[in-house]
């Protein structure tokens, strides 16, 4: 009994190595990614409460949209870390092909809405100053959407090929470059005029082609990635649909829950400026922090999906449940921070000595902490999630996602903030019983579906 308590501890430890091995680099490679929004919304912070409020609309659609590509590609992911478990390099090839083009039909429909973003926030009830100053920079950032969700399909790929270092390695070049062009662009340096809104969409743009770019160019030069003979492109259109169907259940389940922060967003707005400008620093601080732990859930797919490969029954438990306990322990960390520290969180975005930025301080405070809390089941319920989607079951967290979300999150955020009158911080604790619901049902549903696959 001892002998074997003994081995099981190792073989912990051992996963605890490989997972944060994978969870390193792509936590990073992640929190890089998104921080350009991060940066986009800093120095839409420094151009005043008007200019960050409306650029904060068009940021959550952006975000929405580029959250939804990312599970729309998620499929590509855990198909080629089964495959790479399997050691079928062909197989490789051909996901990492139909991967691309999946990622330009997914592109199409983005470009549509990102068009009709004024109409949108027209209709959801934002002023007509708002939304067409939003739209200045969905014009510019929509030629990003692709190469945005084709270098995280790119770095799944490679990252189930347990090579996810430099994919990390461009991400961080690309945010420096960002925080470069923006300055530059928005407010007009070395000679260019000043832009605005439009400079920080173009320069967050041109960075999101030079990271795929340069990530395309790594895994067509790299001796490792010969494997993939990136001679041969093919057009499989059962392996596309069978990637369609495996991600679009992924899609939605992320669409569900990042649309919940974006429809409180616009209806943060009918709250006002001051309030809408708090809410979009909370909401863009915890979209950044969020990226820690959905990089341990890529890990964990990855990890879940290549012990199937082997056919490992108690790796795929393992594997999980280390995620999970990643996930959630890095998110203490990380709300321990929010908590402690808000007024150093807000100094980022504007100058607390301007009275007018004063205002919004116990607002985005009170806003902070109640968010901050959740972030800690957010990190258990995403990296569950992403055990579910090793083992390609995402059709019921679909399901379950819109229930914890939008009937949960949403009716309790509406009846909160509106019908109770607590406004924005209503609002914010509505989406916290929803992540607090998610997070139950993902892990009750894991639970269930290894139990079924151990007998």
């Amino acid at each position: 009994m001892m002998t074997h308590s003994l081995s099981n501890a190792k073989e912990i430890k051992a996963e605890f190595r490989k997972s944060i091995a994978l969870s390193v680099p792509l936590a990073a490679s992640q929190l890089a990614q998104s921080a350009t929004g991060f940066v986009d919304t800093v120095m839409m912070g420094w151009m005043g409460p008007e200019t960050l409020a409306a650029g904060g609309l068009a940021a959550a659609l952006f975000m929405t949209l580029w959250v939804t590509g990312l599970g729309l590609t998620n499929g590509v992911t855990a198909l080629a870390a089964e495959a790479y478990g399997q050691n079928d390099p062909h197989r490789l090839r051909r996901i990492l092909n139909q991967g691309i083009l999946l990622c330009l039909v997914i592109s199409i429909p983005a470009i549509v809405i990102f068009s009709q973003g004024e109409a949108l926030m027209l209709l959801s009830g934002q002023s007509l100053a708002t939304a067409r100053l939003a739209q200045t920079y969905l014009s510019a950032i929509v030629w990003g959407y692709f190469p945005a969700i084709t270098f995280v399909m790119l770095r799944g790929v490679s990252s189930s090929m347990n090579s996810p270092r430099m994919p990390m390695v461009i991400a961080i070049v690309g945010l420096i470059l960002n925080a470069i062009g923006n300055y530059i662009l928005g407010f007009g340096k070395l000679g260019f005029p000043v832009m605005g809104l439009s400079g920080l969409a173009i320069a967050t743009t041109a960075t999101h082609w030079f990271m795929m770019i340069s990530l395309l160019l790594y895994l067509l030069i790299s001796p490792k990635f010969k494997v993939l003979n990136w001679r041969r492109f093919e057009v499989d259109g059962p392996l596309l649909w069978q990637l369609i169907r495996l991600g679009l259940p992924i899609g939605i389940s992320f669409a569900a829950e990042v649309g919940l922060f974006t429809v409180t967003t616009f209806l943060m707005g009918r709250l006002g400026v001051a309030v809408l400008a708090a809410h979009q620093i909370v909401f863009q601080t915890i979209a950044m922090v969020f990226m820690l732990p959905l990089g341990v859930s890529y890990a964990t797919t990855i990890r879940v999906g290549q012990c199937l490969g082997q056919n490992d029954m108690n790796g795929i438990k393992r594997s999980a449940f280390v995620g999970m306990a990643l996930g959630g322990g890095v998110m203490a960390i990380a709300a321990t921070l929010l908590i402690l520290f808000p007024k150093e969180v807000l100094s980022l975005y504007l100058d607390l000595s301007i009275p007018v930025n004063q205002a919004l301080v116990p607002i985005a405070t009170s806003m902070l902490t109640i968010a901050a809390l959740a972030q800690i089941l957010d990190g258990i319920q995403t990296t569950a999630a992403g055990a579910l989607r090793g083992l390609q079951d995402t059709k019921v967290p679909m399901v379950l996602s819109f229930v914890a979300f939008w009937i949960v999150g949403l009716a309790s955020g509406v009846a909160l903030g509106f019908g109770l009158g607590w406004g924005g911080v209503g609002l914010w604790m509505g989406q916290s019983i929803g992540i607090t619901m998610a997070s139950l049902l993902f892990v009750m549903r894991f639970f269930r579906l290894s139990q079924r696959l151990a007998k």
